[in-house]
Parts: structure tokens; sequence; C-alpha cells
């Protein structure tokens, strides 16, 4: 509103005060009186309208363009468009412009209506476009032909109705959207890569089940190959605009890439797209957060999370983010980011204090078995490659195994029992995935420390599992980055008996040193066993009977895991 006279402001405040009806969009004196003031003042006029014909934003632009300001988000929450329709003012005689197309379909507008003005400050011609529904053409909205500005017969509340109607058709409530019909949210999955289109492949399906995992329905999948990132959009305005059409004809809600990415790229991605955006870290982190279930792994889980929300805390204001004081800078005191900042910093400290004695009590209970003579064998391997069965099937437990990924996340130990009089620790821990967060990581500290204390790592994989090589590969990669690459180790093809003959022979041949074993049906667990004694030494235990090659009778020793006061 900077250079104008108190008149046009006025002018312009009495646009507010009108209502414009769904039946045309106007009357005919107000497109004449909205053509005036814009050429009066040289620029571009426009009003966002609701479906009562209200204007809620009045937005003055330059000669060629404007810009819509930020909009609440509350109408998405109850409709799959905003349930505002753009109308303003072209000067120069054109058209609908990408500009105009591009903002109508990120910001889900109702429709957008150029009215052209002409040298004599009057209405001249009408352009306008609405969205589409799913398969009724090839670009995802429809331009219509100009038309006189006095001859308008499109009932535009109608159109927005009927459209939001046929979106919601296949089974998507009106009332609920991101929904699916099982109650999750839907989500589109995004990957953008420079890598190998199978290599991206691969990924993707693993971010699909993760999603699934975290309880979400996967609605699409888009996938990008580029030469070269995009620092602030990760790709480009086009793709991007393709995703946001994707997303609505879906009825999604939320956008997950595949991939970390930097607290400016999730603010601007979720600016231009007006959807939730989060990346494969926030996802894992989820996970984690819904399958924590001891003191220890809620408070590992959530210090993961504090040092990833840590630098994701921004404010526009960036002169105001930090504490005022001193000679002019008096009065303002703490800001609410740096309040924020602060209380995250407390706790992060009071959850490393609470640690380091959870871990102090792991440090206890292995040095107790140390003493024992009770050697330590930890099952490691790729998150979902059967640890948690296998630890059942050996040792006769109970211990949570599910199909999914990161189904347990504490440490869990057990005392096995063999008939040759010797008995080991067997100890489960938290599965490992490619690119696990460094925030996790670190968190998990106390958990990967049971590692540290093995005498033998049995690595264990998915047989059945198309990228085993690559998952394996994965696991060895964080062993050595833990300094574990020393540690005996034996590894274990799982889940033998949902292989074919055929790729159990190329499997044999990838890894000849494997064990192949079903943990589900205990074929193959007395060539481990035996393995196992062969590799560790063995204090005195006692004798119990061996049904189908392995120990029968065990007792448990409580899960090391498991700290809850």
């Amino acid at each position: 509103m900077v250079g104008l006279k108190p008149s046009q402001l006025k002018a312009l405040e009495r646009l507010g005060t009108r209502r414009y009806p769904s039946m045309g969009g106007y009357t005919v004196d107000q497109a004449r009186e909205l053509a005036a003031i814009s050429y009066g003042i040289g620029r571009q006029v426009g009003l966002l309208i609701d479906r009562k014909g209200r204007p809620a934003h009045i937005i003055v632009g330059s000669q060629k363009g404007i810009l819509i300001p930020e909009l609440d988000r509350a109408r998405l929450s109850a409709g799959r468009l905003r349930g505002l329709r753009l109308l303003h003012t072209h000067l120069a005689g054109e058209g609908l412009n990408e500009e105009d197309l591009t903002d109508m379909l990120f910001l889900r507008l109702d429709s957008v209506v150029a009215l052209t003005v002409d040298g004599m400050a009057q209405p001249a011609t009408l352009h306008m476009a609405h969205l589409l529904p799913p398969g009724a053409g090839d670009a995802p909205y429809d331009v219509l032909p100009p038309q006189p500005f006095d001859r308008v017969e499109e009932d535009f509340n109608a159109l927005a109705e009927a459209l939001e109607a046929e979106l919601a058709r296949e089974g998507e409530r009106i009332d609920a959207p991101g929904k699916a019909a099982s109650g999750r949210e839907k989500a589109v999955l995004v990957s953008v890569a420079t890598s190998p289109k199978p290599v991206q492949d691969a990924s993707l399906d693993e971010l699909a089940a993760l999603a699934d995992t975290a309880g979400l329905d996967v609605a699409e999948r888009v996938v990008q190959r580029v030469s070269a990132i995009n620092p602030k959009f990760l790709l480009g305005k086009g793709k991007l605009a393709e995703i946001e059409i994707v997303a609505l004809r879906a009825g999604a809600s939320l956008l997950v890439f595949d991939g970390e990415l930097s607290p400016s790229q999730i603010r601007n991605l979720a600016e231009v797209t007006q959807l939730r955006v989060i990346d494969r870290t926030q996802l894992i982190l989820d996970i984690f957060a819904q399958h924590a279930a001891t003191r220890s792994g809620k408070l590992q889980v959530e210090m993961a999370q504090l040092k990833y929300l840590q630098p994701r805390l921004v404010r526009q204001d960036r002169a105001m983010s930090r504490l005022m004081g001193g000679i002019g800078g008096r009065g303002p005191g703490e800001t609410k980011l740096e309040v924020d900042r602060r209380r995250i910093r407390e706790r992060i400290g009071r959850i490393k204090d609470e640690l380091k004695e959870l871990r102090k009590r792991r440090a206890a209970a292995r040095a107790g078995r140390a003493r024992a003579g009770l050697p330590v064998v930890s099952l490691v391997g790729y998150t979902n490659a059967g640890k948690s069965t296998l630890l059942n099937t050996l040792t006769g437990s109970a211990v949570l195994a599910e199909n999914r990924l990161f189904a347990t996340l504490d440490p869990t130990s057990r005392r096995l029992r063999f008939p040759s009089d010797h008995e080991i620790i067997l100890t489960d821990t938290v599965g490992f995935i490619r690119e696990l967060p460094k925030e996790l990581k670190e968190a998990f500290r106390a958990t990967l420390e049971e590692l540290e204390a093995a005498d033998l790592l049995v690595a264990v994989a998915d047989a059945s599992h198309p990228e085993v090589e690559g998952q394996a590969a994965a696991v060895a990669d964080i062993l050595q980055e833990m300094e574990l690459g020393d540690t005996p180790r034996l590894f274990v093809l799982n889940k033998w008996d949902a292989v074919s003959e055929e790729r159990r022979w190329e499997l044999r041949n990838l890894f000849p040193e494997a064990i192949a074993l079903s943990a589900k049906t205990r074929d193959g667990l007395a060539t481990l066993t035996d393995a196992v004694l062969s590799r560790v030494r063995s204090g005195p235990g006692v004798r119990v009977e061996r049904t189908n090659g392995i120990a029968d009778g065990v007792a448990e020793e409580p899960a090391s895991g498991d700290d809850t006061p």
C-alpha cells in the first residue's frame, strides 16, 4: 500500500465491504469499480473471495503481477480446496499467465479470474481457470476461453463444490481430508536423487515400508532423477506443481521426502505446496517414538527428537533471535524462540544425565556377567531381518516380534543353555538401517554399547529380501563405523524357507560362509548353535534336553533394556 493516496486507500477499503455473487462472480458495477481503481493506481488489484461472497484479502501488486500473502490453513482441514477464489485485474490486456495458474495449483484456490482493463479504465474481458478432477484432462486445470466481462454465467460456488465432490468420490470423505478409509493419514512419497534408478527405487521401497510402520497410507509415489539437487526446493517449480496435483487428487495431506532435508528446505517446500512436509529422519524418529516401551527407550527417542528439532526452531525475525540487554537493548527480554531453545538445551542435559545413570546400570550388569565367565553373543542386523524371532526360537522367550521395521528398540538379554553344559548370554539389539539418523546413533549409544561388550556378533540378514546384499553391506559399514569391525562375527541368512531354489543357489555364491536357517521353522538352528559354541568360550552351565538341535529348557534373565523403575 506504499505510495497510495488517502483517497485510493479508501477506495480499496470500500472493495472489502462489497458482497460478490457466486453467479457471474461479480456485478457489472463491481467490475467497473475494480477496473477503475486498478487503472487509477497503475497496479494490479486482487480480491480473494470466500464462498459467502466476502473478500478475505485485498491485494495490491505491481503493474505486472500480485503477490498472494500467506493464507490460513484452516479451510484445508475441512475440505480439499481453499474455499477462496481469486479475482484480479490485468492492465496490459493479457490473459492468465503461468504465475496465476501456479498460484491456483499450490494454494488450491477454487478458481482464478483475470479481468482485463482497457485504456478507458473500463473492464473488457474475463479470463478464467479452475482445477480438474482426476482423469478429466491432460492438464491438472482447465483454462476457459475469454469472454466479455458482462456476460459471465458461471456459478463459482457450484463449480467448486462439484470439483470437491468429484475429488472425494473414491471413498474419500470430504470432512476428513488426508485420511484413508482405514483412518490412516494419506501421504505422497517423493524421491529426488542423482543416483541410478534401481538404487532410487529400492530406497523408495524402504521408505514405503517405513511409512507403513509409522501408520501412514501411501497414496502415491513420485520419483525424480536430477543431475544436481536444487538447494532451495530440491526440484523445480514444475515438478512441485505436479506433486501438488498428485497430492490433491490422492487426498494426501503429507509429503514424505526420501532423504534428510535441511530446515530451510522443509520450510520452503511447506510454503510452496501448502502441505505438511517431513523427511526420512523425521519418519524414523516417529517410528522410534511409537515403539519405545521402556524408560530407557523413551528417553533415548526424546533426546533424538529434541536434537533434530533444535536447529529447526526458526523465526522470520532474526534480529530478535537473541537475548536483549545492555545499552540500547533493554526491554524486550528473552524471545519466545530463545526460550524454546533454552528449554530444549536444558531438557537434553537432563536426559543425558538420566541416560548416564542407565548406562552405569547396564555396565554393572555386563561386569557381573563377565565375572561369571558368561560369553556374550549379540544379534545384529538390518531392521526386520528376524533377530527377535531368532532370539525367541533359541531361548523360548516371548519378546515382541512383528513383520515391521523397528518393532523392537530396547536391548533384550536371555541366558541360553546348551546340553553340553555350556551357557551364553544372547542379546538382541535395535535393528540397523541405511543412513541411520545421526541423532539416533548418538541417542542410542547406550543400546549399542551392548555390542561393544559382545564376544561374538551374529549378523542376521533377511534372505528373502530383494536387497539382502545391500542390507548386509549397510550393516557391515555401520559396524565398521562403530569400531566393531574386529569383533568375531557369524553371518546368518534367515527366512531361508521363503527363498526359491534358484535364489538359494545365487545366495550361496554371494555368501559362501553364511549359515542358512529359518527361525520360524527351526531348520538350520543346530548348525548355528554348533558354530556359536565353537567360536566362544563357555563357562559351566545346567544340562538341559536338546529339542530339534537347540536348547529347550532355558532360564531367562531380565531384559537389560528394561530400566523402568
